[in-house]
Formats: C-alpha cells, sequence, structure tokens
C-alpha cells in the first residue's frame, strides 16, 4: 500500500481546506515547491497534487507552478483539478506529471476520460469525490444524483484503472477515515486500483485502510500538523499482517 503526500494549491500557496470548503482555508506554506522537497526528503515516494483554483474553473491556472514542483523532485506527482479536456491532459503529462486525475468531466463528459484512457492508459486516474454516497463535481461545490459506486463501475468499463476516492465528509476534518465506504469500492470495483482520501490521521487509520484492499492512502492535514509522519504511515500501510 502506498502513501500519497499531499498538496493543494490556492493562489500559488500550499493550504488545507475543511470538507472542501473554500472559506475555510488555512496556508501552511508560500512555497509548494519546499513542501514537495520536504515530502520527498521525509520518503515520499508519490506526491498527490490539487489545484483548487483549477478545480473551481476547470482551467490551469498553477500550471507552471505544477511545473516547477514536478523539477523540483525526484519522484514521480499525479495532478488534479480542472482537467477537463484532451489538451489539458496533454500538456500536464508532457511538462513531466506522471499522472492527470480527471474529476468533473468523469461525470458530464465519459467520452473525454475513455479517450484519455486509451490514449495514456495507467497515467489517467479519476478522482471521484463522494457526500454522503452520492458523487459531488466542480470543486465539491455541486453534489449530482449518481451514487460514487455507480461512476467508479462505469469508469472501471471505460478502462480506468486508477480512481482517487476522497469521502468528503471527513476530509480535512482529523476524525478519521470512513472505512466502510472505502472498502465498498474496492468491493464494487475490483479491477481498479482505489486511493483512498480523507481523514487520514493515524497509523490505525492507515493499517485500517489497508484491510480493505485499497492500493494506497492520501494524506494532507494531518503531515502538515504533525498528527503523523510519513515514514510512520509507511510503517503502517506496509506491516505484515
Amino acid at each position: 500500500m502506498r502513501i500519497y503526500p499531499a498538496i493543494d494549491i490556492i493562489d500559488g500557496a500550499c493550504v488545507r481546506l475543511v470538507r472542501g470548503d473554500y472559506s475555510k482555508k488555512t496556508k501552511f506554506a508560500d512555497d509548494p515547491c519546499e513542501v514537495a522537497k520536504k515530502w520527498e526528503s521525509d520518503g515520499g515516494e508519490f506526491i498527490h497534487i490539487v489545484d483548487l483554483d483549477g478545480a473551481k474553473s476547470g482551467t490551469m491556472p498553477n500550471y507552471e507552478l505544477i511545473c516547477r514542483i514536478e523539477a523540483s523532485v525526484n519522484v514521480p506527482i499525479e495532478v488534479g483539478g480542472g482537467i477537463r479536456n484532451m489538451e489539458a491532459v496533454e500538456k500536464y503529462l508532457g511538462g513531466g506529471v506522471e499522472r492527470v486525475i480527471i474529476g468533473t468531466s468523469a461525470l458530464s463528459n465519459p467520452e473525454f476520460v475513455g479517450e484519455a484512457v486509451r490514449r495514456f492508459g495507467g497515467r489517467i486516474a479519476v478522482g471521484i469525490d463522494a457526500k454522503d454516497g452520492m458523487a459531488a463535481v466542480n470543486g465539491w461545490e455541486e453534489v449530482s444524483s449518481v451514487p460514487a459506486v455507480e461512476l467508479a463501475k462505469k469508469m472501471s468499463g471505460l478502462g480506468v484503472k486508477n480512481i482517487i476516492y476522497t469521502d468528503i465528509a471527513t476530509d480535512g476534518m482529523l476524525n478519521g477515515p470512513n472505512v466502510a465506504a472505502m472498502a465498498e469500492m474496492v468491493s464494487a470495483v475490483p479491477d481498479v486500483n482505489i486511493i483512498a482520501s480523507g481523514g487520514v490521521t493515524s497509523e490505525e487509520d492507515v493499517a485500517a485502510l489497508r484491510e480493505t484492499g485499497v492500493e494506497g492512502a492520501i494524506i494532507g492535514k494531518a503531515l502538515y500538523t504533525d498528527r503523523i509522519t510519513i515514514a510512520a504511515a509507511m510503517a503502517a500501510a506496509n506491516k505484515e499482517k
């Protein structure tokens, strides 16, 4: 099981939100490149980046910054937020990003997801964000009538092999992940790597997620507030049963 340290970007700075609420923003660093270098030095093997400005606008306002982050570390990065057309996919992958995460368009434009997967295979991931089990879009500001599990099954049918599954209710709360929801998702799409996101705070949380069969876990606020270290999380993720 892999640990993905997270970097969320608003206005060029490294921030964390609470339950995706842009009005509940805490800035942790002015330079996300320095944060990425710290996560790498602490043992992070794959860095998860979200352009929160892009998630809201559907554009790529932090593209150049994200390319600088990629160039500043020697580990792969994945990027989500505002990737809603093939031009954005090509630009990020051409800029050195290892994997791009398609979010809102998974629901509104599945044909685009299918074409991206045909062209780029495992370098495409889909981000499914759920509120009470229903898929949310546009930077979590709208909740659809589509169950997250059903959307995941549709993405699996398109050939998607990586899904980042975020439980909005737990995100940024430091109260633990929605383990049951993650287990349900793993069971629903067994041919897809599920990366859990939201609420991971302790080694016990990591261990509980490991039992569900997820491929990895994204950790954000708990790292920034020293509730857990990457080393401790990785130890829990790889501990022998």
